[in-house]
């Protein structure tokens, strides 16, 4: 290796690698092993710049920066404050550089704290322990015009238990229609729970008062957050989505005309999916155990009738609701414990 050291500064590694008939592979590996074996390498120490702040500057810098008046405000705002005011203390790189050697280089400014909105869990295992209630547009006879409906829907029957066509959207109207239905339902109190998103009506004082004065609990859906209020946003795609559903409404009379012919069948007629495909007033009334009793019945004589056409396999009609949740908490998936083989277990 010495040779083609010697040589290698006159014609260059490859020339002398192959002179002496070596693989330039074993030259380099040689020069890697003896620079790992010797000496350590000692840093040399960095002279200081000559352009830095002495210390006494840079403590004057950091007070000005650490000051009530600027204890809020970005460098960059400061360094054109005090350039305004005829003073410089320093670049702006530089307040940003002492600000991070003291970890204050995280925003300054005063900003807005939001609350923590906890998310809403709610569990209905009969009718009248939950509802929910929310406010919709419809279009008028002219752009810009509209009506507000108002429903309050049962989230275990998906019964509609109240609504209300007006020509604005008021606290006042909100109160009299959660009266009226509670007082048609003959709710107990303590007994319900009235969900609602974040609206100017669903958090007004008055129906906050009427709920208290009814001890009936409220709930409120988190801010931007539509899956907190589901059951009363499908109601209303399933009224909007309706064949005979009108783009505008002449006025407010046909309104309340269609509303009543909607919520008559949506109530009596409609077999809803989520329910077993029973009509929400049967579930609503208790009477949806018979009909599915019923359906059995039929479903037993069909199968007795051709056995063959449904795979030896008896079928039943769908299953009744056993619980409505707003918000389910999520299931913890804990892995099984495993024991050592060696263990005691006392």
């Amino acid at each position: 290796m010495g040779a083609v050291a010697d040589l290698s500064p006159h014609v260059g590694i490859k020339a002398a690698c192959r002179a002496f008939g070596l693989n330039r592979g074993l030259v380099y590996r040689d020069r890697a092993r003896h620079r790992a074996l010797g000496p350590p390498c000692i840093p040399r120490s960095r002279p200081r710049p000559p352009l830095v702040l002495s210390s006494a500057e840079q403590q004057l810098l950091l007070e000005v920066l650490d000051s009530e008046r600027f204890a809020d405000v970005a460098p960059p705002t400061v360094y054109a404050t005090l350039l305004d005011e005829g003073r410089y203390y320093g670049s702006i790189r530089t307040m940003y550089r002492l600000l991070a050697a003291r970890h204050q280089s995280g925003e300054r400014r005063r900003q807005c704290v939001h609350p923590v909105y906890a998310k809403p869990e709610l569990l209905a295992v009969r009718p009248r322990e939950v509802w929910s209630w929310d406010i919709t547009k419809l279009k008028g006879p002219a752009k810009w015009t509209g009506f507000h409906l108002y429903v309050i829907l049962d989230i275990f029957s998906r019964y509609v238990v109240g609504w209300m066509v007006a020509q604005r959207e008021s606290a006042a109207l909100a109160e009299l229609l959660i009266a009226e239905t509670l007082q048609k339902e003959h709710i107990a109190p303590g007994t319900l729970t009235l969900h609602a998103d974040r609206g100017t009506s669903m958090r007004s004082k008055p129906v906050a008062a009427l709920l208290i004065d009814l001890d009936v609990a409220k709930t409120h859906s988190r801010p931007h957050v539509s899956d907190d209020n589901p059951y009363s946003e499908a109601q209303f795609k399933t009224l909007k989505y309706r064949p005979d559903f009108p783009e505008r409404f002449g006025s407010i009379e046909d309104a309340r005309a269609h509303c009543q012919r909607f919520f008559h069948w949506y109530n009596r007629e409609h077999r809803h999916g989520g329910i077993g495909l029973m009509t929400p007033a049967s579930v609503h009334e208790g009477t949806a155990a018979a009909i599915r009793a019923q359906r059995a019945l039929t479903l037993d004589a069909a199968f007795a009738a051709h056995p063959r056409r449904f795979k030896g396999i008896a079928p039943q009609p769908p299953q009744l609701p056993t619980a409505a949740w707003i918000n389910p908490p999520k299931k913890e998936t804990t892995s099984p414990s495993i024991t050592p083989p060696c263990s005691i277990i006392s």
